[in-house]
């Protein structure tokens, strides 16, 4: 396996697939001194390091252990520096017998130019990239499938083991941070419309029989209400998140949290609320100006009904005679009763406060339509909003998934040129330009009015500062950080879990978030998404049931496995086609053909598909690598 990146990423990817999958890693990053973010990439090579030498001496005891079953020994990773991954750098590091590349730099360009040169070097190469743009990503992953088959004279069906798969970090982490903000702590996994809901269950009171929902995906931490206990943690064990327990372990598990599979559907994005639309009445117009257009509509009201009792006219012609006076078209009224004369001047008196109030209420509607484009300020009153911070590319992708779930949001930036700032004016979501850290910027967010804090800027020491700054004002405010450096993330949680035990914090990192997925892709499978829990992760893969003696043969209870995965529903669409952004819900998911309701007798065929859950290690081991790859490798 060879990784090419230039941050965290490319390091916590090569530590997943050597941690967990085992396999040989090339690992090609920039020379010290170019390196983008170097404080981050840094603390996220220390991190990988660590992570690596404690993974690499538990897997070589376990080869030890097994060495009698055919393990085999786990060799050291390769780093290499270089500027550019270049037609050399891939030769020299053995892109023409490797496996897979994976190319996670953060610059879609240079990804792209590696991708097409790597491809030109091996067309069975399977290529993993790392791009932003998903629409230029569709159509690059088609050209190198394309490219693939005709360098290899093979054709679309021909069953050739070379892949592209483009993914985004970004797109990959949004739906948990955004998740986490949402009210109930429910996690999403949304991939090409996919939508899984995954919602943390308090314990049941006594005498309460726990709703397992349509099945229960992992125990929460037994230390989950110790304030200074592990939750949050990487490590497992008795008083850690246990991921797909047996029944018989959910019922023995009393006191304890559960995350439960509450809700499995199709459904596309809904509509934001005023997106590219025309303003509301109510936006175009001042409540002041409103209630003195209502005053002025009611003293014409006034008077019609006035004149109806002056002279027995009906109240029709009663009101067009009192319009008639009040834009001063209608004839003196020299030879009426005074009554009418009374209410002739009255009307013109009217008539006179109608211009300003009109040419006010023109005015205003014009200058609403010219701001129509720029950005909103939090209106007065708002309060039950999350207040994201950061629109850079993170921050972007979370904001379209709060505003796709209905989230009021209000945003913090300091850069106007940020490229979150145009997605935020067309979905009129309220931008507040200014640095976090300075004084004032949180409150005009009405920050202690706020449901949720989502820090996600790219600095670690702001999204912290910017936490404890919210946790003063709002002890119980929800709290979620973008944190790069797990070891700083977990004492981050600790600290605000013991000093604020009654308030939910969560820290997150993208690359930890990003990373099983990518691995999954190099691995040469379909990674569906990730759900958080607490700091481990479960995921949601498609496999093919034949050649995995797990599965093939075996019903769905018997290929379940607690602690490693479970089946949760069967594909039966034509496999090999690929679902489009412009495709619509309904079309989508009538395609996709899912069964999710399987009973536990269903027999699971060569010629299944089907959607699991799993954790990293046990789909390692379910979706092992063939020993024919192996030897072509």
């Amino acid at each position: 396996m060879i990784v090419c990146g230039d941050d965290g990423l490319a390091h916590r990817l090569a530590a997943e697939l050597r941690g967990v999958y085992g396999e040989q890693v090339t690992l090609v990053v920039p020379p010290s001194g170019r390196r983008v973010r170097q404080p981050v990439v840094g603390r996220a090579r220390a991190a990988s390091a660590a992570l690596l030498d404690r993974v690499s001496a538990a897997v070589n005891r376990a080869g030890a252990a097994g060495a009698a079953g055919g393990a085999e020994p786990v060799s050291t990773e390769q780093l290499v520096e270089a500027a550019e991954v270049t037609e050399a750098v891939l030769t020299d590091v053995g892109a023409h017998r490797a496996a897979a590349l994976a190319l996670v730099y953060d610059d879609d360009e240079a990804n792209i130019r590696a991708a097409l040169t790597a491809r030109r070097l091996n067309p069975r190469l399977r290529l993993v990239l790392r791009l932003y743009n998903r629409r230029l990503g569709q159509h690059i992953e088609e050209l190198l499938d394309q490219t693939a088959a005709l360098a290899a004279g093979d054709g679309p069906g021909s069953g050739l083991d070379a892949s592209t798969t483009v993914l985004s970090d970004a797109d990959t982490a949004a739906p948990a941070l955004a998740a986490t903000a949402l009210v109930g702590t429910s996690k999403i996994v949304q991939t090409e419309g996919l939508v899984l809901r995954a919602v943390e269950r308090q314990p049941p009171r006594p005498g309460e029989v726990a709703d397992p929902g349509l099945c229960t995906l992992a125990l929460l931490s037994a230390t989950s209400n110790d304030p200074a206990g592990a939750d949050g943690s990487e490590g497992s064990g008795e008083h850690g998140p246990r991921l797909l327990p047996d029944e018989a372990a959910v019922a023995a598990a009393t006191g304890r949290g559960t995350v439960v599979l509450e809700q499995v559907s199709y459904s596309g994005p809904s509509q934001p609320a005023g997106r590219g639309g025309v303003p509301p009445f109510a936006s175009l117009f001042s409540r002041r100006l409103r209630w003195s257009l209502a005053g002025l509509v009611g003293c014409v009201l006034a008077l019609a009904v006035a004149l109806t009792i002056v002279t027995g006219e009906h109240p029709l012609y009663a009101t067009y005679v009192t319009l008639l006076d009040l834009f001063g078209i209608n004839d003196p009224a020299f030879h009426e009763s005074t009554g009418e004369q009374v209410l002739q001047l009255l009307s013109g008196l009217v008539g006179l406060l109608l211009l300003p109030v009109l040419l006010a209420a023109v005015l205003e509607a014009l200058g609403t339509f010219r701001s129509a484009s720029a950005l909103r300020k939090p209106p007065r009153g708002l309060g039950g909003h999350v207040v994201l911070l950061g629109l850079g590319k993170i921050g972007t992708r979370v904001l379209t998934r709060l505003r796709e779930l209905n989230t009021p949001v209000v945003c913090v930036e300091a850069d106007p040129e940020a490229r979150g700032i145009a997605t935020a004016r067309r979905l009129r979501v309220p931008v507040v330009i200014g640095d976090v850290t300075q004084e004032g910027v949180l409150e005009a967010a009405k920050i202690h009015r706020a449901h949720a804090l989502l820090a996600l800027t790219s600095a670690d020491t702001t999204n912290l500062e910017a936490s404890l700054y919210a946790r003063s004002v709002r002890p119980d405010l929800r709290v979620v950080l973008r944190l790069y450096d797990d070891d700083f993330a977990t004492a981050v949680y600790r600290t605000l879990r013991a000093a604020h035990p009654f308030a939910l914090t969560r820290s997150r990192s993208v690359s930890h978030l990003a990373a099983p997925a990518f691995a999954g892709a190099m691995m040469g499978r379909q990674i569906l998404g990730a759900i958080p829990v607490e700091r481990r992760v479960l995921l949601f893969a498609e496999v093919d049931v034949a050649g995995h003696p797990q599965l093939e043969g075996r019903t769905v209870g018997e290929a379940f496995r607690a602690g490693a995965w479970r089946v949760l529903a069967l594909n039966t669409a034509p496999s090999g086609g690929r679902r489009g952004d412009g495709e619509s819900a309904e079309e989508d998911g009538a395609a996709a053909g899912l069964v999710w309701d399987l009973p536990p007798t269903y027999v699971l065929g060569a010629g299944d598909r089907v959607v699991l859950a799993a954790t990293r290690r046990g789909l390692a081991e379910l979706l092992g690598r063939r020993g024919r790859e192996r030897a072509g490798a």
